[in-house]
C-alpha cells in the first residue's frame, strides 16, 4: 500500500509556537523532490510535546497542502488506547490515507496486550494502520510472531520495523505473506531491510536529502542494487549524523543550514544539536552533496 521514501516529517517551531507557514513549505518541497508519502506527528515530529490541538493543527495542514499528491500516515500512537482511537477518529475524518500507531510505551503491556490494543483500534476505526515497532524507545516489542497476528486484522496494512533485528523481514514475510508492506524504521539499514523484501523507509534523512533518498529507494525497487549501492554510501554518514545527538535536534539543524525559512528550534525535554553533532552534520552534508 506503500513504498519508497516517506520521511517523519519534523514539526517546525519559531518562538515556541507551530510555524505554519514553514511547514506548508517542508510539504511541498518534499513532494517535488520525490517523496512517495508523508508521515506528520511521529516522534520526529516530536509529537509528545504536541498539544491535542497542535497535533490535529499538523495533521490537517499537512493533508490540506498535500493535496492529494501523495497519501498522508498520520502519527495517532499512545501508551493510552483510547487516545490513539481519539487521534485516529481525528486522522479519518481529515482525509488521512492511513495512522502510524507506535507500540504502547512505557505501559510495557504483554504481547497478548499488545493484540488487544491494536484489535481495539481496528474495531473503533476503518483507517488502514501502519504498526511501529521501535523497542529501543518503546521497551515493549512486538515479536514476529504478534505482528504476524496483527496482519491477519483487515486494516493492519504495514510495518515501520525499527527493531534493528533484519531476520524479522523474513519471518514477517513468511507468516504475514508478502502482500503484507514491510517499511525499514531505520535509515542505516534501509538497503539490508530491501534486499530482504522491504518496500521503502520511514526516513529522518529524507526531511533533509528527499531527492537523493527518492533516487535511493527507486534503485531499490528496480533492483538495481549497484546503484542503490552508491547511494548508500553516499547518504551513509548522513544517516549517522542525524542520531549524533537527540533526535531531532540534529535533522532540524541541517534543514536549517539548507533552508533558510526553517528554524532548528526545538522543545524540552530535547535541546539544540552539541557543537559536535553541528559539526558531523555539517560534513555529512558535504559529502552527500547536498550543501
Amino acid at each position: 500500500m506503500f513504498s519508497g521514501s516517506i520521511p517523519a516529517l519534523v514539526t517546525p517551531f519559531r518562538d515556541g509556537a507551530l510555524d505554519m507557514q514553514a511547514f506548508a513549505r517542508l510539504v511541498d518541497w518534499q513532494i517535488k523532490e520525490g517523496t512517495s508519502a508523508l508521515v506528520p506527528c511521529g516522534t520526529t515530529g516530536e509529537s509528545p510535546t504536541l498539544s491535542f490541538d497542535e497535533h490535529y493543527r499538523i495533521i490537517d495542514a499537512c493533508i490540506e497542502a498535500a493535496a492529494g499528491r501523495v497519501p498522508v500516515i498520520a502519527g495517532c500512537g499512545s501508551n493510552d488506547t483510547a487516545t490513539a482511537i481519539r487521534h485516529m477518529r481525528h486522522a479519518q475524518a481529515a482525509g488521512a490515507s492511513a495512522a502510524l500507531i507506535v507500540a504502547p510505551y512505557y505501559n510495557r503491556p504483554s504481547q497478548e496486550g499488545m493484540l488487544a490494543h491494536f484489535r481495539a483500534l481496528a474495531d473503533a476505526s476503518d483507517l488502514p494502520i501502519v504498526v511501529y515497532n521501535v523497542p529501543g524507545r518503546t521497551v515493549a516489542d512486538i515479536s514476529a510472531e504478534t505482528m504476524c497476528k496483527l496482519a491477519e486484522i483487515p486494516t493492519v496494512v504495514a510495518t515501520k520495523d525499527a527493531s534493528g533485528d533484519l531476520a524479522r523481514v523474513t519471518m514477517h514475510r513468511a507468516g504475514a505473506g508478502a502482500d503484507f508492506c514491510q517499511l525499514s524504521g531505520n535509515d542505516d539499514l534501509w538497503l539490508p531491510h530491501a534486499v530482504l523484501g522491504g518496500v521503502g523507509c520511514i526516513s529522518v534523512t529524507a526531511n533533509v536529502a528527499p531527492r537523493l533518498c527518492a533516487d535511493f529507494a527507486a534503485a531499490c525497487a528496480a533492483g538495481d542494487w549497484a546503484r542503490a549501492l552508491v547511494l548508500h554510501d553516499r547518504l551513509f554518514p548522513l544517516h549517522k549524523a542525524m542520531f549524533t545527538d537527540a533526535s531531532p535536534a540534529p535533522v532540524k539543524y541541517a534543514l536549517a543550514r539548507v533552508h533558510d525559512w526553517f528554524s532548528p528550534d526545538v522543545r524540552l525535554p530535547i535541546i539544540p544539536a552539541s557543537a559536535a553533532s553541528r559539526a558531523a552534520v555539517d560534513a555529512a552534508l558535504v559529502s552527500a552533496g547536498v550543501l
